[in-house]
């Protein structure tokens, strides 16, 4: 297989429909074609699947790790929402470290985690909806339900997998 694998967080349902919502409102409908979804790695090299499964499983032994919706971002052409969670970025930072030499340039940058909400607009539109959203924006719990991976074969996501954090 030479599709690229894709791994995420995966919100408790609430969340997630909260998120969607969110996407439908403000994200062109043409380009929504995910459901709301927290991305850790954006590709992997399909030849580390047999580990990063093992590594996904491990991580998810343990309670979920706390996250916070904790701001807005610019993406320039597009808005997101900031996740907050040390754990999180923990967890992240260890498969990073794991998987450092497979890491494309995108997945070896810092990680700041977020959920796109808008993409590929026009700046001033972006800069519209960040500024009404940051109006009445105010910083709440997230509830993390698993980790998910993915193959990217050009268009929505293939699933393979989901593990759950344990009591989740």
């Amino acid at each position: 297989m030479t599709a690229p694998l894709i791994a995420t967080a995966d919100f408790a349902p609430a969340d997630v429909a909260f998120f969607d919502a969110e996407r439908r409102a403000h994200f062109p409908p043409e380009r929504n074609i995910l459901p709301a979804h927290l991305t850790l790695f954006y590709a992997l090299p399909p030849s580390v699947e047999p580990e990063l499964r093992r590594r996904l499983a491990q991580a998810v032994d343990r309670p979920a790790p706390c996250a916070m919706l904790a701001g807005l971002r610019s993406l320039g052409s597009g808005v997101a929402y900031v996740i907050a969670s040390d754990e999180l970025d923990d967890l992240r930072a260890d498969l990073a470290d794991a998987f450092a030499g497979c890491l494309t340039a995108q997945d070896a940058q810092g990680w700041r985690a977020h959920v796109t909400i808008q993409n590929k607009v026009e700046p001033r539109v972006a800069r519209e909806l960040l500024t009404d959203k940051e109006r009445g924006f105010r910083p709440r719990p997230l509830h993390l339900a698993g980790l998910g991976l993915h193959r990217y074969r050009g268009g929505p996501w293939e699933p393979v997998q989901r593990w759950r954090f344990r009591g989740g």
